[in-house]
């Protein structure tokens, strides 16, 4: 692989579109994220702590905001570094900063609400879909190809993350965003189908999950065109790529900013003793324990190790990424960057702490239990919307003549109906629907479909 089209500027659905010196495609690829709707309701969909009042707990916008400025860092001194050792052309660097920016600001774009219990949740409903009449399903789920299924069964944020910016954004248009490809595979971490994934005969890393719907496949094929990344074949034929080098920056960052400030966030709303998380930061950080300065609270003291401790990390991060440079750029390397990097035995503490303390919190629990229902019953309701549609033969004109209620429903919620023709469309249709909508709006659609009185 190499840099010149690793970085190429040109766009998804217009590869003629020329960069501009004074607004090169890395910016406004980070505009056109940050002024999206998708990137808005980030706002109000869980990180971690589930609908939590605690103005200082990360919600997803917060954490993709910083994902992105440890991205720029990683990237910035990533391309400094090849650039002296006559690796990058100079310049460059600073499109490489930009591009890890913006592919870390949409790297959770496509996150449902509650979290990862909500990915859990809506994979789950779609389980018992698939298994109702001996395996051959209903509603919807009756017409959806063996092969698809995965997609629905396991649903995933990165794969949704993909449609949404490729297809579902700026009215639908062809290529929806329209980002650069260089920032379109930076953000892919698991460059290929879920059916790949599953055939694949490979433990590489970028075949854990799946990063793209059969319905974007061939528009992820143009991507990865673009860039040049070597395509591989499953025993089947089914297509995947290797990853973009800067996609392990990207992971890198969010890593960094995900362990370390879940770890804050845990201290904040009592979860772990801040005593606990000031002795991990300064594991990190490698300075020695000290008593704080007179005048420093403890949460003073434990911003201010957080801080240390993300600059320690993203050294760490970079120094691995250039020992690892001819296995990342020959796609062999097989690894996150901060699983190799002097961190490592710190970092897998940090996981260690997160699924015994954090993840298992009671009230993460509780709330995440109240979660499944409220995506179960919303996914029920209007499931049979979607059964309605298909019996009106996909005509959704016909349906909102026919059916009053369905008609008050479609408008109450602004659901978007348009481009279903069969079941498999239409289950994507319920998904983009349904992991959308933020934690607080998900409860209200809840409450206004069972009938309960807003309060």
């Amino acid at each position: 692989m190499e840099w010149t089209q690793l970085l190429n500027p040109r766009r998804l659905c217009r590869p003629d579109y020329a960069d501009k010196p004074n607004r090169p495609a890395y910016l406004q690829d980070y505009d056109r994220i940050l002024f999206s709707e998708p990137f808005r309701r980030l706002a109000q969909k869980t990180q971690v702590h589930p609908l939590y009042d605690h103005d200082h707990v990360h919600h997803r916008m917060i954490h993709s905001m910083e994902t992105s400025s440890v991205g720029r860092s990683l990237g910035i001194q990533v391309g400094e570094a090849l650039v002296a050792d006559s690796r990058l052309e100079d310049g460059l660097q600073h499109v490489m900063a930009g591009t890890v920016q913006a592919a870390c600001l949409v790297h959770d774009i496509g996150n449902p609400p509650f979290g990862h219990s909500g990915e859990a949740s809506i994979g789950a409903w779609f389980e018992q879909q698939f298994a109702a009449n001996n395996g051959t399903g209903t509603g919807i789920a009756a017409g959806i190809a063996p092969e698809h299924r995965a997609e629905f069964e396991a649903f995933e944020g990165n794969a949704q993350g993909f449609r949404i910016v490729s297809r579902l954004e700026m009215a639908r248009r062809e290529g929806g965003m329209r980002l650069s490809y260089a920032t379109l595979g930076a953000f892919a971490k698991y460059p290929c189908t879920a059916s790949a994934a599953a055939d694949a005969q490979d433990s590489y890393v970028g075949l854990k999950k799946f990063g793209c719907f059969a319905g974007e496949e061939a528009l992820f094929a143009e991507v990865a065109s673009a860039l040049g990344l070597p395509q591989e074949r499953t025993p089947s034929g089914e297509r995947w790529w290797r990853r973009h080098p800067l996609a392990f920056l990207v992971e890198a960052a969010d890593d960094i900013c995900y362990r370390i400030l879940d770890l804050e966030d845990a201290a904040t709303v009592g979860d772990l003793g801040s005593e606990v998380v000031s002795e991990i930061l300064e594991e990190i950080t490698g300075k020695p324990n000290r008593a704080p300065e007179p005048e420093m609270t403890l949460r003073e003291r434990t911003g201010m190790q957080r801080a240390m401790a993300i600059g320690a990390a993203i050294d760490s991060a970079v120094e691995a990424f250039l020992e690892h440079y001819d296995a990342i750029m020959d796609g062999t390397f097989n690894d996150g960057l901060m699983e190799v990097s002097s961190k490592a035995a710190t970092f897998a503490r940090l996981k260690e702490i997160s699924n015994a303390r954090i993840f298992t919190a009671q009230r993460k629990t509780a709330l995440e239990v109240v979660g499944r229902k409220v995506i179960f019953t919303i996914l029920d309701e209007f499931h049979a919307l979607f059964v309605a549609l298909k019996a009106c033969d996909w005509d959704a004109e016909r349906l909102l003549k026919e059916h009053g209620y369905w008609t008050q429903l479609v408008r109450a919620v602004d659901l978007d109906l348009r481009g279903v023709t069969d079941d498999y469309t239409a289950a994507h249709a319920l998904t983009d629907f349904v992991s959308g909508m933020t934690d607080r709006y998900a409860i209200r659609v809840r409450d206004m479909i069972t009938g309960q009185v807003p309060s």
